[in-house]
């Protein structure tokens, strides 16, 4: 009987490892460097590799889930009428980019709008208090990071003050980024004020969550958008500059830009979309034709809305990038915190920079991930060799997260470029075409330049072989992180 059973176990063991295998092999949008990277983790090692696979493998999305999404998407009003719009885009450089991003949420491109850049974090929270506070209708704030400190409470205090002269304020936290506000008095507070408080992507119970889907799905963005015609959007989390649970890397620099115009209702789309998936009130009246935000500026700033996450069909927000990368003539700036491209975006940056644009990357010198910072600085070597101008920022953690191109296109964001973004978080981003909001975020990256200290291929050679070995090793892990 013992034997038996013994039998038994090991040929469902095996029918579970080779069942895994296949799944690796056959599982549709997956890069080549990933599915080897599984097979040989899974060959070398069977047990931890197949539980690994099992737990981190793939960015699943619970099967009902997917069906929400699905239903949503479905029924929710998408803004149109951008023929002109396009008319406009039609034959510029970066059109393709336009296109592209237009395919991933079915959102058009806008224009009549105008934005603002705030100098700094803090400005920026105190300009989104105010725009809370002078809120009549309703107040839709969506974000991954909230801690209680000076610039987390000031925005409590400014959604219960909302809420209590009667306006419609939702609200959504991601439940493991917000995880120690959401366990807080002050979420109590809100909801006992009559806000509307959700959790983003709640985790449950550790092994059903792991059934169901994978727990580090997050829901990445940040936004705010106020009686559907103002909407913020950027890389910053409601926190303080100085970061106090990460408070050896501070200050957090960041950056966030304001909309009003037809932008703003695009915005509004994707939070309606995450609200009705954490089964908030349907709100697609805000969506439709008659409730379109008014054109504030003539022509205004062209603006494409991007929202991209494990639910949908293909890696787009890379591919956005790729494209985007590929448009740029004369100069390309890109800042971001976490450096962990795929091939079409390392490939795309290689390009950039052999074609003779001045392509310049700016990363933190010091990163809150040591993995991450150890795999950037493994493609350094090559980067320099194509051409690519490399710094890295020193006087805290640079967290922007911005592309500006020829001095006419820019992105602005939650996304970065790492295979999290790519794969396994929910983000939003704003693709914009304007010379002028160009330039302000264009100075704002000089800004992070002018306190940055280049890498030269003096400094990648003088590193140690053990160093060089530890950071080729974890690259080459990276498909599977």
């Amino acid at each position: 009987m013992t034997l038996n059973l013994a039998l038994l176990l090991s040929i469902l063991s095996f029918a579970i490892y080779i069942a895994v295998i296949g799944r690796v092999l056959l599982r549709p949008q997956r890069e080549p460097a990933s599915r080897i990277a599984w097979l040989i983790a899974i060959i070398a090692v069977p047990l931890v590799g197949v539980i690994a696979y099992l737990l981190l493998g793939e960015a699943r999305v619970s099967r009902s889930r997917r069906e929400r999404y699905r239903a949503i998407e479905e029924h929710l009003p998408h803004p149109g009428g951008a023929d002109d719009v396009r008319a406009r885009l039609r034959g510029a450089p970066y059109a393709g980019a336009f296109a592209l991003a237009e395919t991933v949420n079915q959102l058009p491109p806008t224009d009549g709008n105008r934005a603002i850049l705030p100098p700094d974090s803090n400005s920026a929270i105190a300009m989104m208090v105010a725009d809370i506070d002078a809120a009549r209708a309703t107040v839709h704030l969506g974000f991954y990071i909230w801690l209680a400190d000076h610039n987390g409470l000031a925005v409590k205090d400014a959604l219960i003050r909302a809420a209590q002269r009667g306006v419609k304020v939702r609200v959504l936290a991601d439940a493991l980024g917000a995880r120690r506000f959401i366990r807080s008095s002050h979420w109590g507070e809100m909801r006992e004020a009559g806000v509307d408080a959700r959790v983003a992507l709640p985790i449950g119970g550790l092994i059903w969550t792991l059934i169901r889907g994978r727990f580090d799905l997050r829901n990445h963005r940040k936004q705010l958008i106020i009686d559907n015609r103002i909407a913020w959007c950027g890389s910053q989390n409601l926190a303080d500059p100085e970061f106090r649970v990460k408070a050896r890397y501070a200050p957090w620099v960041d950056i966030m830009t304001r909309w009003a115009g037809p932008a703003a209702q695009a915005c509004q789309f994707v939070f309606a979309a995450d609200w009705e998936s954490e089964h908030g009130d349907c709100i697609d009246a805000l969506l439709r034709p008659e409730a379109a935000p008014p054109r504030v500026a003539e022509p205004g700033i062209m603006a494409q809305v991007i929202a991209t996450g494990p639910n949908l069909p293909y890696p787009a927000m890379p591919a956005c990038f790729s494209m985007l990368i590929h448009s740029a003539q004369r100069e390309l700036i890109i800042t971001t915190p976490y450096f962990v491209p795929d091939e079409q975006i390392l490939f795309a940056l290689h390009n950039a920079a052999r074609r003779g644009v001045e392509t310049t990357l700016i990363l933190p010198a010091r990163n809150d991930s040591r993995i991450v910072a150890g795999v950037s600085r493994s493609y350094y070597a090559d980067m320099l060799s194509a051409g690519v101008r490399l710094y890295e920022y020193r006087p805290g953690l640079l967290h922007a997260k911005t592309i500006s191109v020829d001095g006419e296109v820019a992105l602005i964001g939650s996304a970065n470029l790492d295979r999290r973004s790519f794969e396994l978080n929910f983000e939003n981003n704003i693709l914009l075409a304007d010379r002028d909001f160009t330039a302000e975020i264009r100075v704002r990256q000089l800004s992070y330049l002018a306190e940055s200290q280049a890498v030269s291929e003096e400094n990648v050679t003088q590193t140690g072989i053990a160093r060089r070995i530890w950071r080729n090793l974890l690259a080459m892990l990276s498909p599977l992180l």
